[in-house]
């Protein structure tokens, strides 16, 4: 039950943060957009051995985080979410890859250690990147931007539904769960013979509900398409930070900073 009040808070959370009015919430979110996407795909694209190269770019999500005033505990909730995921991924790198790439102190470090170590890192600084923006921008901002640079439409309004009535999910399965706990309360979780039940459940109430917002959407003349709300004009200084932050990211990805300073130590 607390787990689902966790969830539930942490994207009201968000939604407020992204109601902020500091330097990084007034640039335009086709700016902020732009920047993240660059970032993802160069955060991305470093070979799966290169971590040192890869540790310079933890500038990026420490910085803006301090600029927007986003808090770290609620950013660190949803990172532990997607990090069992990476980890699962990588291990597989430390069984089947065991090549000696060093020693470090009479203790041996793998190829499929390193890689392993990429992964995690890669997960860590990407999921960052989009929790801040999301912090720092609505969704619907978010939502027309993507249609400015051409994603399908399609793709967009899913994500705007999946992210708007999530919560209305959420909720349904705590007044379920709540409901089961009356019933049984020396119970500590829905028992495994109870499951099926309740999930077929809330398969069905899931489908009645998604017909009564259809039917009051198209009441308030919903036509199958969103009107978003277009943001303001972008200013100078947007682009003096879309050039200058575009340019550092660039320079990082293919300049190795931390071999550079290593020469001189």
């Amino acid at each position: 039950m607390s787990t689902i009040t966790d969830s539930m808070n942490t994207i009201h959370s968000l939604e407020e943060l992204a109601d902020g009015n500091t330097i990084i919430h007034r640039l335009h979110p086709l700016v902020k957009l732009i920047t993240t996407l660059l970032y993802l795909v160069l955060v991305i694209s470093f070979n799966q051995y290169d971590v040192t190269g890869l540790m310079v770019f933890a500038f990026y999500p420490v910085i803006l985080m301090a600029l927007g005033e986003i808090p770290y505990k609620p950013l660190l909730k949803r990172l532990l979410i997607a990090l069992p995921f990476s980890f699962f991924a990588g291990i597989s790198n430390i069984i089947f890859n065991q090549n000696l790439a060093f020693m470090v102190g009479g203790i041996p470090i793998t190829y499929g250690l390193i890689s392993f170590v990429s992964i995690m890192v890669k997960t860590v600084f990407t999921v960052m990147a989009v929790m801040i923006l999301i912090s720092t921008t609505s969704l619907p901002q978010i939502s027309y931007q993507l249609l400015y640079i051409k994603v399908p439409k399609i793709i967009v309004e899913q994500i705007m539904l999946t992210y708007r009535y999530i919560s209305v999910l959420l909720e349904q399965v705590s007044n379920m769960y709540t409901a089961y706990i009356l019933r049984a309360p020396d119970a500590k979780g829905i028992k495994m013979k109870d499951m099926g039940i309740f999930v077929g459940q809330l398969l069905l109430k899931s489908f009645d509900r998604a017909e009564n917002i259809y039917y009051a959407m198209k009441c308030r003349g919903y036509d199958g398409h969103y009107l978003y709300a277009k943001p303001d004009r972008i200013k100078k200084s947007d682009w003096i930070y879309l050039l200058v932050t575009c340019a550092i990211l660039i320079v990082l990805r293919f300049f190795n900073l931390s071999q550079f300073i290593g020469s001189f130590l």
